[in-house]
């Protein structure tokens, strides 16, 4: 009986910050802690909790300095984006791990920060779709898809869209049979109450709700996300 070849390690750190989305990192966390031989890593400043914008906190495992290096980057997104964006301490860090990934990856708005960092100029690339066409701003191509793949960069689009894009990581790392499994063993078969997930099958007015919600959650995102873009070009 001839035996399969021994899996490839893997090392995967995730960005944590304040605010992040949780489903945003805990999704695919999930998934891709079935990959096989692979460590994963929570990255934060420092190894006090970080609170979530679910209302509860999580404690990072390891801190900047102690992460130079994974296989795969995993930036996660939330309202905290901004903050981490006009952060640069946590960018370098983003921009020094990208650089030498062998897969850089987002979910939702966490590929805005891979924009600020520099590490999507030419790509194409996806996000929440209330925030997508801000990909722009750092030279990236925004692409209206769940997952989008552009060489060794994958990006998922908002909060849910983070399982699939892993398991299409998965897939892409191990193989489809592999990513299959992963599937079954977590029965993600979803079947929605409400056809309402995008701003195509939404109700018009459940839209503009949504986004009322977000002006008035970061009603100066705009603004400083384009500010961040524009010192960006100046560097």
């Amino acid at each position: 009986m001839q035996q399969s070849e021994p899996m490839q390690p893997l090392t995967i750190a995730f960005l944590i910050y304040p605010d992040v989305t949780q489903l945003d990192f805990s999704g695919p966390a999930q998934v891709l802690s079935r990959l096989g031989a692979s460590s994963m890593h929570f990255v934060w400043k420092c190894r006090e909790p970080v609170a979530t914008d679910s209302g509860f906190s999580i404690l990072p495992t390891a801190t900047f300095d102690e992460v130079g290096h994974a296989d795969i980057l995993c930036v996660p997104g939330g309202f905290g984006c901004v903050d981490v964006m006009e952060d640069a301490r946590a960018l370098a860090w983003v921009r020094e791990v990208g650089s030498g990934a062998q897969w850089v990856t987002s979910v939702c708005t966490g590929s805005l920060i891979l924009g600020a960092a520099g590490l999507l100029r030419g790509y194409r690339a996806t996000s929440h779709w209330d925030w997508r066409d801000q990909l722009a701003l750092f030279g990236a191509e925004p692409v209206e898809e769940r997952v989008v793949f552009d060489r060794n960069r994958v990006t998922g689009g908002g909060v849910t869209a983070g399982i699939d894009f892993a398991l299409a990581l998965t897939a892409a790392i191990r193989g489809e049979e592999h990513a299959k499994a992963v599937q079954l063993g977590l029965e993600y078969d979803p079947h929605p109450p409400f056809v309402s997930g995008t701003p195509r099958s939404a109700e018009p007015a459940i839209v503009e709700r949504v986004r009322e919600r977000t002006r008035a959650i970061a009603p100066d995102r705009e603004a400083r996300i384009r500010a961040v873009a524009e010192g960006s070009q100046t560097q």
